[in-house]
């Protein structure tokens, strides 16, 4: 379960916080995602994964966060996992302290460049299964976001752009 965290920045501008993944060896290594993770034991719903994973790898406390919706689940080949994506807002500037662990840096992304249409491209990368495939991906704050991250993302905007 993941979460697309929505909060005020300290001028009162909607942003959403992404992450810039550890480089370790796995599929998802250096990649830029939102927060989240496995389910544990002590889960007792894939919301409370979502919040609980953000608050290991974010340092925002649960009972700050608010689960609005769930978006569409998404099944990712190379790592065999569905992910439930879940949209949720903080009413405060959250204060990031990153786990040095997983995460090698938090990006604060405003909601006016997610909803700039210019930061939609395609681009090459490689993957698990083939080197230089195209896909589409945004870019925000200077980092390609493809994947299941971006559609994620263009789903997510696709909601926003209904409402607006």
């Amino acid at each position: 379960a993941v979460l697309s965290l929505f909060y005020p920045n300290s001028i009162g501008e909607t942003h959403l916080v992404l992450i810039l993944r550890k480089t370790y060896r796995g599929v998802h290594s250096a990649q830029v995602g939102f927060p989240g993770g496995k389910v544990e034991i002590e889960d007792t719903d894939l919301i409370q994964t979502a919040l609980r994973e953000t608050q290991e790898e974010i340092g925002v406390p649960i009972n700050s966060m608010q689960v609005v919706r769930e978006l569409t689940p998404l099944y990712i080949p190379p790592s065999n996992f569905i992910v439930h994506p879940f949209i949720g807002f903080t009413e405060g500037t959250p204060l990031f302290v990153k786990q040095d662990t997983e995460v090698e840096a938090v990006i604060e992304v405003s909601l006016k460049d997610l909803m700039n249409d210019s930061n939609a491209i395609t681009t090459k990368v490689a993957t698990s299964y083939k080197i230089d495939i195209e896909v589409p991906a945004f870019v925000l704050n200077e980092q390609i976001v493809w994947g299941a991250t971006a559609m994620m993302l263009s789903e997510l905007k696709l909601l926003l752009n209904e409402v607006i």
